[in-house]
């Protein structure tokens, strides 16, 4: 059966689902289960798969490709539904659902029972004599509080025995060891150290254990110890300095996870960032390239998250998601309290999003060879404009003129948040004299594409995902009618500038979205009319210049317009004409004996 057929029968089959709540089932000419699904409405959601595709994103139409028949359950409501699609994927683990496998498993803090105990991390409880702190979901935290512990304690992180000498390692050096190695401490101080760092992990650290330890070195100082007192306030100091360098990723809220997403084309990265006791103790990426569904991919990623995780009474997320007060009953309902999702705009919790962005972007750059930096700002201004994706290849316009003298335009090119100057372009307004913005850009803009159509500009080979102009909505309006003339389906925006001729905001056809709140998108859309107005002012002002030259040489009886031209191209400059001999000008075309000994006279009398 070909494609087409097979397609068309599946639609025919979509027509007759009924508009109601369920969840429908992919599944592969083996009979496999590719994908699970929920819809509010059955038919219009499985419909849209089998349609014409123009929209679908590459994952989808692979997807599609492959399916050779669908199954449905209805429901009595989208709850109902998400309760099941959740169920099903779960039992079935579909190749083109998000699906996040649990490859950390548990994590535990180890000690060892040997002579000289040690403190260390472990993924099994295979030491029947071992003692085990634990068990934590995240190896992150496991592995910071072990570091902890060992620069606090003075505690080695080396497989020395300790039993007989030997040279002490950096650790001991910079005051980070003890170097029980070189005998510098008894058994029983070493493994009051370690008893110490327990009862620190197992107090949580912070205010109580500093509590405790003042206590025993107040006691210490009155029985005449001052070397384990001193030792004692050592400890205290580094627990303070570990307290200050984590209060900069508190926050207000006891416990919250803020989820933050980054996108390039067909793979994501969805950052999280933990809070729990008002601090700061996990950070996790995952990157994701089984979503077909942009829509749904915040949805199906928190359910996946959330399915055996520890569900805190905040979730934060960077911007809005269809399903949102669905996926938050359900989070409610599993976690059995109250539950919030949170979209903040301003203050503490943005910026800890913006935070989460970053590392989300940045941790995704590592899959291209765009930058963290310029990877945030795209993201952001896809999100700003509402663009399907991230636009990796911008296109900016702008004329410049003098009262409607040297009319002309200049196009620059960015590529994944950078100037690409070899797909620069500049042109010459040629269809009317004098001064109309308006009817420049749109000279331009269809100069620009009938290049594409033609196929033979290398430069123009490539259509952008995004058109910025520099102006408003009037060159919007202008541009438009060209984009349909050529059947050109990009998105086009403008830029507005304020009266200090800075970026102010981007010009939609129905009005302006302010962008200066959005610091790495403002930063972008700012860099890109900068040079987009120094390219086209640039180029005006060398017509302009090369216009005055010229000038000079058309007030010579004799010389007209094509006579300076090539004047002008053989001597490139002015200057290097003035010191021609009258031999030198004759070797240009159209200059004869006469002409030239004019010329120079003309000039060195």
């Amino acid at each position: 059966m070909s494609e087409n057929i097979r397609l068309r029968e599946l639609k025919v089959k979509a027509n007759r689902l009924p508009l109601t709540p369920g969840v429908y089932i992919m599944k592969d000419k083996n009979g496999t289960i590719i994908y699970i699904g929920k819809a509010k409405s059955l038919k219009n959601r499985v419909t849209q798969y089998f349609g014409a595709g123009s929209g679908h994103t590459e994952k989808v139409r692979k997807m599609v490709s492959l399916v050779d028949d669908f199954e449905y359950v209805l429901c009595d409501s989208e709850f109902e539904a998400l309760i099941l699609e959740n169920s099903l994927i779960k039992q079935n683990q579909p190749k083109y659902n998000i699906l996040l496998k649990d490859d950390k498993g548990y994590h535990y803090i180890k000690i060892t029972n040997d002579k000289w105990r040690k403190i260390t991390t472990s993924m099994q409880l295979d030491d029947k004599c071992a003692e085990y702190i634990g068990p934590y979901y995240s190896s992150a935290v496991v592995k910071d509080t072990v570091s902890q512990v060992r620069k606090i304690f003075k505690l080695p992180d080396c497989n020395r025995s300790f039993d007989k000498y030997s040279k002490p390692c950096l650790n001991y050096h910079i005051g980070l060891c003890d170097a029980p190695c070189r005998a510098n401490i008894s058994v029983e101080q070493y493994n009051e150290s370690v008893n110490s760092a327990i009862a620190f992990i197992k107090h949580g650290g912070g205010e109580n254990m500093i509590k405790l330890l003042q206590g025993e070195m107040e006691t210490a100082a009155e029985k005449l110890d001052f070397e384990y007192a001193a030792k004692l306030r050592d400890r205290i100091n580094a627990i303070k300095k570990l307290d200050d360098s984590q209060k900069v990723v508190m926050c207000s809220y006891n416990n919250q996870d803020v989820f933050a997403v980054a996108l390039l084309e067909n793979t994501a990265c969805v950052a999280v960032l933990v809070f729990r006791n008002g601090k700061l103790t996990d950070k996790k990426h995952f990157i994701i390239d089984t979503f077909t569904d942009k829509n749904d991919l915040y949805s199906q990623f928190i359910e996946r998250y959330y399915d055996t995780g520890d569900i805190p009474p905040r979730v934060v997320c960077d911007s809005d998601f269809e399903g949102r007060n669905l996926l938050e009953k359900w989070l409610c309902e599993k976690a059995g309290k109250r539950v919030e999702i949170i979209l903040p705009q301003r203050g503490e919790q943005k910026n800890l999003v913006n935070m989460c962005r970053n590392n989300a972007a940045d941790n995704l750059s590592q899959k291209t060879e765009i930058q963290g930096r310029e990877m945030t700002a795209l993201n952001e201004l896809a999100r700003l404009l509402g663009l399907q994706n991230v636009p990796r290849i911008i296109e900016s316009y702008d004329i410049s003129n003098t009262a409607g003298d040297e009319n002309v335009a200049g196009m620059v090119v960015f590529r994944d948040g950078k100037p690409y100057k070899p797909h620069y372009r500049m042109f010459k307004i040629k269809g009317f004299t004098g001064q109309d913005d308006y009817r420049s850009m749109a000279e331009v803009l269809d100069r620009r594409f009938t290049e594409y159509e033609n196929g033979e500009n290398e430069g123009f080979a490539t259509l952008p995902d995004l058109i910025l102009l520099d102006g408003g909505k009037g060159q919007i309006s202008a541009v438009e009618p060209i984009l349909k003339k050529h059947n050109i389906n990009v998105a086009l925006f403008g830029m507005v500038k304020d009266s200090k001729h800075r970026t102010r905001a981007i010009a939609t056809g129905g009005g302006d979205i302010s962008i200066k709140a959005n610091e790495s998108a403002y930063r972008l859309v700012t860099a890109i009319q900068d040079e987009v107005h120094r390219f086209a002012i640039g180029y005006h002002k060398k017509r302009r210049s090369k216009k005055m030259l010229s000038s000079e040489l058309l007030s010579i009886d004799g010389i007209g317009e094509a006579k300076a031209k090539a004047l002008l191209k053989h001597f490139k400059t002015m200057k290097a004409i003035k010191a021609a001999t009258p031999e030198e000008l004759t070797v240009v075309s159209g200059i004869n004996r006469a002409l030239a000994e004019k010329i120079y006279n003309e000039f060195n009398s």
